[in-house]
């Protein structure tokens, strides 16, 4: 039967994978968000529609700090495991980890990195 071990190490990278690529999605929506908001008060449309739009760009901005604290908590997470469990640094899935961190670490803000 396999190491739980690596289990848990499994899932925790999935977790930061996941928890990183939602950061970056929901950051690109706020920017298509913010495009298409400009553009329809370019094209001069109902200020209802508008502030509609803005409510859109609220919510996914809101979303970007909660990302980047689940991200924190799930980086630091799969980090101290790694640093526990070093004597599997040879497993594939120990390797693949350190390589999701390496990823996620630039998702992270410059003072926790």
């Amino acid at each position: 039967m396999a190491d739980p071990r690596l289990r848990q190490i499994k899932i925790k990278t999935g977790v930061v994978k996941r928890i990183a690529k939602e950061k970056v999605v929901y950051e690109k929506e706020a920017e298509l968000q913010k495009n298409r908001i400009q553009k329809i008060k370019d094209e001069g449309q109902d200020e209802h529609n508008i502030r509609k739009q803005e409510e859109v760009l609220q919510e996914s901005l809101m979303m970007v700090p909660d990302c980047q604290r689940r991200l924190i908590k799930a980086f630091a997470d799969l980090k101290n495991t790694l640093e526990t469990e070093e004597d599997l640094k040879e497993h594939e899935d120990y390797v693949a980890a350190q390589n999701v961190l390496k990823e996620a670490e630039k998702q992270l803000p410059e003072t926790i990195s």
